[in-house]
């Protein structure tokens, strides 16, 4: 491959990562429009996002060559599918709430460990010594933001909000676990568009269960909002990564995504106002070092 193909994987995988970084920026700037839950603006961007992963479904699965999945493989897409996309967003989007967004991406920063760690005990894979000391340093690093946002602002929602976006890593973490064993069979663009319909099933199940079939009316500011969530934060990183994955591979696109905790940092200082404290950087950079360390020893 040409070094200018390299040049322009590292630069997909960059931006896909600045992106979707954005994402908590979005959830932040929603929140502080007008009251709105989380099940409404999960359905508000997947309303948005869903065509272009219909379209891309339909492209791929009449693509010459294509391999149909197998009854097997559509209920594993499908239950990975709510899981990674459905309820671990639905957490992360109630977790927002009380958080600010700098804590809740070095929080799912977090999921590599957990992935790890039930690797272990649903695969027998082994934890090297290594390993264990990365995990040791990732949580640390967790702690110390932790204990600087409590200090600049405590109450029991920080608690709550902490709990949600754990949740909302663990429960990716068994995306990734899980993915990790499909898309080989499947691919990756397959796995992902498929994965979002499902997804997309659960969360306007979810918001006709809980709201009817009622439309409800939110200021344009909110469905500007979650347009650009849905194009940016979601769309257009979804491609990127994909394309950089296929470019430089897996490994090298989980190195450049690690920008990501960083990018949330300083956009929720542009945009949100949020302070960048010492414990953050302390912190982003002792999870950045326990996360990239496990990367490592993959």
């Amino acid at each position: 491959m040409k070094r200018s193909d390299y040049a322009l994987g590292y630069a997909m995988a960059l931006l896909g990562a600045m992106m979707f970084s954005a994402k908590a920026i979005y959830v932040k700037l929603i929140y502080r429009t007008e009251a709105i839950d989380a099940i409404s603006m999960l359905a508000l961007r997947m309303a948005f996002a869903l065509p272009f992963y219909i379209i891309t479904a339909i492209v791929l699965f009449r693509r010459t060559g294509n391999v149909k999945l197998t009854p097997r493989q559509w209920v594993w897409v499908g239950v990975l599918g709510l899981l990674g996309y459905y309820v671990s967003s639905l957490l992360d989007f109630m977790g927002l709430a009380y958080i600010s967004a700098g804590l809740e991406r070095l929080i799912l920063f977090l999921y590599p460990t957990f992935a790890l760690v039930i690797g272990a005990v649903a695969f027998k894979r082994k934890i090297t010594k290594t390993q264990y000391w990365a995990l040791a340093i990732a949580y640390a690093g967790m702690l110390v933001v932790f204990a600087g946002d409590i200090r600049q602002e405590w109450s029991p929602g920080v608690i709550t909000g902490c709990l949600l976006v754990l949740g909302c890593a663990v429960t990716y973490a068994f995306y990734i676990v899980g993915g990790g064993e499909v898309i080989p069979k499947v691919g990756s663009m397959k796995f992902t568009a498929y994965a979002l319909c499902f997804a997309s099933l659960g969360i306007f199940a979810q918001y006709f269960v809980t709201h009817g079939a009622e439309v409800r009316h939110f200021s344009g500011e909110t469905y500007w909002l979650c347009f650009q969530m849905a194009i940016v934060s979601t769309v257009i990183p979804t491609f990127l990564t994909s394309e950089g994955i296929r470019k430089i591979g897996p490994g090298n696109t989980a190195i450049v995504t690690s920008i990501g905790p960083v990018a949330t940092i300083v956009q929720a200082y542009i945009f949100l106002g949020e302070p960048i404290t010492w414990e953050q950087l302390a912190g982003t950079a002792l999870v950045l070092t326990g996360v990239l360390m496990i990367g490592k020893g993959k």
